[in-house]
């Protein structure tokens, strides 16, 4: 994994990680423990089977997929980020 993309990945996986703690403290419906945990579980095996695949069969390198999960969870964070701006009518910025 390139340096550049972990340190895409990991200062989005922050962002994220505030997004989602600001959104339980306002209330939102869908951060449940059992919701978010059923989720993230499905995700994992989800993405890590597909990867695995793609790169087995070789169609994508392991860079490649490191730049698109990082690519992948900077969108994850702009999507906290305008759900927070419009509920705290405020430009929030995670980043």
């Amino acid at each position: 994994m390139s340096q550049d993309a972990i340190r895409r990945y990991t200062a989005a996986c922050h962002a994220m990680q505030s997004g989602v703690a600001m959104e339980i403290e306002a209330g939102k419906k869908d951060t449940t423990p059992k919701h978010l945990r059923v989720g993230v579980n499905s995700a994992l095996v989800d993405s890590s089977a597909l990867a695995e695949l793609l790169i087995t069969k070789g169609l994508i390198t392991e860079d490649e997929y490191h730049e698109a999960i990082a690519a992948g969870m900077e969108r994850e964070v702009k999507t906290h980020e305008q759900w927070l701006s419009q509920r705290l009518g405020a430009n929030v910025d995670l980043a």
